[in-house]
C-alpha cells in the first residue's frame, strides 16, 4: 500500500477529514490532499508528527528506500536556501563599497583614501554609474533574501541571473576606471557569489 492510502486510511479511521488533520499536523488541507493523491510527500518533520498522531512508525507509513530520497531531497533543499540566503547577504555587503575608504583624494601632492560620500576626483558619469550598481546589487538582496524565506524558485533564478551580470558589469567598469581597491573588492564579492552558485549545482547533482 502507498503512503497516501496509508493516510487517508489512517486519517478515515480517526473520522477525520482532510482540514481537521492538517490543523492537527499544522500544515495546509492542499498539502494533505496532496499526500494523500500521491502528488507529493511530506517533510521529515511532518512524518514524524504524522508519526506521533497515530501512534504508528514511520517505517509503517514510508519503506526505508523511499525515506532516504525524501531525506536527501530535503537536505538539498536546505543547502539550496542556505546557499541563496548568503547570496542575497553578499549583496547586501555591496554597502561596503559606498561606505569604505576605498577611493583616492587628492591633498597637497598626498593621497588619502575616502568614501563614496566624499568622493568626487571622477567624473560625474562615474559617481552616478557607481551609485546605480552599488545601491541596485544591495536591492537585489535584499530581494533574494526576501524570496529565499518565501521559497520563490522561480524568481530565484532570475535575480541570481541579474545579480550575477551586475556584479561582472560593475567589476569590469571599475577595472576601466581606474578603481583600484574598489574593484578588488568587488571581485571578492563575485568570486562568493560564484563559489556559492558552484556549491548549490554540485549539491542538486
Amino acid at each position: 500500500m502507498e503512503f497516501g492510502e496509508k493516510l487517508q486510511e489512517l486519517r478515515k479511521s480517526r473520522g477525520l477529514t482532510q482540514e481537521e488533520l492538517a490543523v492537527a499536523l499544522y500544515v495546509s488541507r492542499t498539502a494533505v490532499s496532496k499526500w494523500e493523491s500521491g502528488r507529493g510527500y511530506p517533510s521529515i518533520d511532518s512524518l514524524k508528527e504524522i508519526s506521533k498522531y497515530f501512534s504508528v512508525t514511520i517505517d509503517d507509513l514510508l519503506s526505508g528506500e523511499k525515506l532516504i530520497s525524501i531525506a536527501e531531497k530535503e537536505n538539498k533543499s536546505n543547502i539550496r536556501n542556505i546557499c541563496d540566503l548568503m547570496f542575497g547577504m553578499t549583496d547586501l555587503f555591496s554597502f561596503l563599497l559606498i561606505v569604505l575608504p576605498l577611493y583616492p583624494w587628492t591633498v597637497d601632492g598626498y593621497v588619502y583614501s575616502v568614501n563614496l560620500f566624499s568622493y568626487t576626483e571622477t567624473t560625474i558619469l562615474n559617481r552616478t554609474v557607481y551609485w546605480a550598481l552599488f545601491l541596485a546589487l544591495v536591492l537585489i538582496g535584499a530581494v533574494k533574501i526576501s524570496l529565499t524565506q518565501l521559497r520563490a524558485g522561480k524568481d530565484q533564478k532570475t535575480v541570481t541571473l541579474v545579480s550575477m551580470v551586475m556584479s561582472v558589469v560593475l567589476v569590469i567598469y571599475l577595472a576601466l576606471a581606474g578603481e583600484t581597491y574598489a574593484v578588488t573588492l568587488a571581485f571578492l564579492l563575485l568570486l562568493i557569489k560564484g563559489i556559492l552558485l558552484f556549491r548549490q549545482c554540485k549539491a542538486e547533482h
